[in-house]
C-alpha cells in the first residue's frame, strides 16, 4: 500500500489504533463485494444474490458476522469468500451513495425492512425489486 501511495505522490497518514478508518477505506474500495448473512444458509452477495460461505481457514469462520466485505471468491466444494472483514451496513450507504440507499419501509416486505439497505436503479428488473442485475465486465 505504501508503494502505491509513493508512486502516486500521495500523503501517508496514520490511523493509529482507529481500525474503523481502515475498515471504512477498504469498504469504500470493495463496496460491490458486500455480503449479508442469509437466514437459511451462508451469506448472500448484495450485487448478484449468490450464496457464498466463509472460508474454513478464516479467523471469522465460526463467528458468523451479519455483514462482510470479501476480496475474492474461491470455488471448491462450495463458493467461499476469502480475505474478509466485518463491516457496518450504514457504511455502504455512506461510502457508496450512488450504489446503495436506505430502504423505504413502505415499499418492502417485513423481511426486507429488517435488512434496511436497498440497491439503487437497476434497468433489468422492476423498479421496486431488491436484487441488482449481475455485473458485466
Amino acid at each position: 500500500m505504501l508503494t502505491i501511495m509513493d508512486r502516486f505522490k500521495m500523503d501517508v497518514f496514520s490511523a493509529n489504533r482507529n481500525y474503523n478508518k481502515v475498515r471504512k477505506c477498504i469498504t469504500a474500495g470493495y463496496f460491490t463485494h458486500a455480503a449479508k448473512k442469509d437466514p437459511t444458509e451462508g451469506y448472500k452477495t448484495m450485487v448478484e444474490g449468490t450464496i457464498v460461505y466463509i472460508h474454513p481457514s478464516s479467523a471469522l469462520f465460526n463467528k458468523s458476522p451479519e455483514w462482510l466485505i470479501y476480496h475474492e471468491l474461491v470455488l471448491t466444494t462450495k463458493e467461499y469468500m476469502r480475505n474478509i472483514m466485518t463491516i457496518e451496513p450504514k457504511w455502504l450507504v455512506e461510502l457508496a451513495p450512488k450504489f446503495y440507499r436506505q430502504g423505504d419501509p413502505k415499499m418492502m416486505t417485513r423481511a426486507k425492512r429488517m435488512e434496511k439497505l436497498e440497491p439503487l436503479y437497476d434497468r433489468f428488473n422492476p423498479p421496486n425489486s431488491w436484487r441488482l442485475s449481475k455485473r458485466i465486465g
